[in-house]
């Protein structure tokens, strides 16, 4: 079945890696994207693809409510929602609030509100979270709260908040629906190798830029992926293979937080 992904944050670099694998499934995908400069270096990506790709220039800061990011979703009349954006760090704590927590936030609603889209994935970061995972060392849980509360403060707090909302609102709208949430570790340049996928057995350790869109092209595609948080670090096991097992076993690592 061919789908429409509606990609929000499309220049990113993990979207530009994301783009061609969509479209080589003869899915179409809209891509958002903040710099008009931007438009014809990514229509580059849908040269000689079998889906379509539109990129559209829309600033997500300026999404103050869930109507206003329906209104971009009924637009562009996707059933999956792929959201890879944020400040990077620039414009100050109000930025990354406003991008990685609110517009997130409205986007999420929204999605879930609209029935005819089944899949929203999330691209947030390992260390995202409120409590240490079973799975984790007091040291790994340590090194992630350094990184949470002293490095990245506003980041993470921005982060869990979009985290939290997807697993909520996905949970409530129920069967039919996905909320996927994919964390990856450091990102790299590095080609994509073998994985550590679902629990890793740490929050430290890198994690290939390419691995990651093409773990999120592999749960997009995947038939029974559920509602979850999905880790991945760089490791030994083919991405497919992975993503399967994931998918087959029902691997979700919210498992811990306060509100799973």
């Amino acid at each position: 079945m061919a789908h429409h992904v509606l990609l929000l944050g499309g220049a990113g670099k993990v979207s530009r890696l994301l783009t061609p694998l969509l479209l080589k499934r003869s899915w179409n995908v809209t891509s958002i994207i903040r710099n008009p400069d931007q438009v014809a270096d990514l229509e580059k990506l849908g040269e000689s693809q079998p889906g379509k790709l539109s990129v559209l220039v829309r600033s997500l800061e300026d999404i103050k409510s869930d109507a206003a990011a329906k209104s971009l979703i009924d637009e562009v009349d996707a059933d999956y929602i792929v959201w890879s954006a944020g400040a990077g760090g620039k414009g100050g704590p109000e930025r990354t609030y406003a991008i990685d927590r609110d517009a997130c936030v409205h986007f999420i609603n929204a999605a879930v509100a609209t029935p005819s889209v089944t899949k929203f994935l999330l691209v947030s970061y390992l260390a995202s979270r409120k409590a240490r995972p079973s799975w984790w060392s007091e040291e790994s849980w340590k090194a992630a709260e350094h990184m949470n509360n002293e490095v990245l403060p506003d980041y993470y707090k921005a982060k869990i908040a979009a985290d939290e909302a997807l697993h909520t609102a996905a949970k409530k709208r129920g069967s039919g629906f996905a909320g996927i949430n994919l964390r990856p570790g450091a990102l790299t340049t590095e080609p994509a190798g073998g994985v550590e996928l679902g629990k890793t057995k740490t929050n430290r350790g890198d994690t290939s830029r390419e691995a990651v869109a093409e773990v999120a092209d592999q749960l997009l595609a995947a038939d029974g992926v559920k509602t979850s948080w999905v880790d991945l670090l760089d490791g030994e096991e083919d991405i497919e293979k992975a993503v399967e097992r994931v998918v087959r076993e029902g691997v979700d690592a919210t498992e811990g937080e306060p509100f799973y």
